[in-house]
């Protein structure tokens, strides 16, 4: 065996792993993708078991032009509210804003705005319209954190003992989103 043996077989696989690695991401995103399109794997279904849990421990102060609130204010409420992240700078949320100013005349929305700018997020809702009758600010993330908010827009819904009974981690004009809300609404006023 000559001296360039061993070497000359480690360089080989050192150069195989970068494109077996590549063709597996390759494959998982194939996957993906034709779960998509059979309707099996739904991008917004995401894996956070916040359904049935009372509403974290948290404040939020207020966001101009609104008044902050806390899980105190959650736990006080004596009719449903959804609870909506947004931001000014999420497109989804742009896409969201007339579903949720329609919404309002059902359903009292209180707005937590995440990781924006108070001036942006304030003239976000005088440009767009403002759904919500309550509003804080959520500068550093941290609340959303302790809702375990993946990304904005995220929707929970609030029942009058302070249990969060829905989630939709995807816009509200998705018409799927929608009527998972329509129907957990409906599973609270009876």
């Amino acid at each position: 065996m000559s001296a360039d043996g061993p070497s000359l077989g480690r360089r080989r696989v050192m150069m195989a792993l970068p494109l077996a690695g590549a063709g597996v991401v390759g494959a998982a995103f194939w996957g993906m993708l034709s779960g998509m399109q059979k309707g099996s794997f739904n991008p917004h279904d995401i894996n956070a078991p916040s359904a049935g849990r009372p509403v974290p421990d948290f404040a939020v102060m207020d966001q101009t032009p609104g008044v902050g609130f806390s899980s105190h204010d959650l736990q006080a409420i004596t009719a449903p509210v959804l609870i909506n992240f947004f931001a000014s700078w999420c497109i989804p949320c742009i896409a969201e804003m007339p579903q949720l100013l329609k919404l309002r005349d059902r359903l009292p929305i209180w707005g937590i705005a995440y990781k924006d700018k108070p001036d942006n997020a304030a003239g976000f809702l005088r440009h767009a319209g403002n759904p919500y009758a309550r509003i804080g600010s959520d500068f550093e993330g941290r609340v959303a954190i302790d809702w375990g908010v993946s990304g904005v827009p995220e929707s929970f819904l609030i029942a009058p003992d302070g249990k969060i009974v829905w989630h939709g981690a995807a816009g509200l004009n998705n018409d799927e989103v929608q009527n998972a809300l329509d129907a957990a609404l409906g599973q609270t006023k009876r």
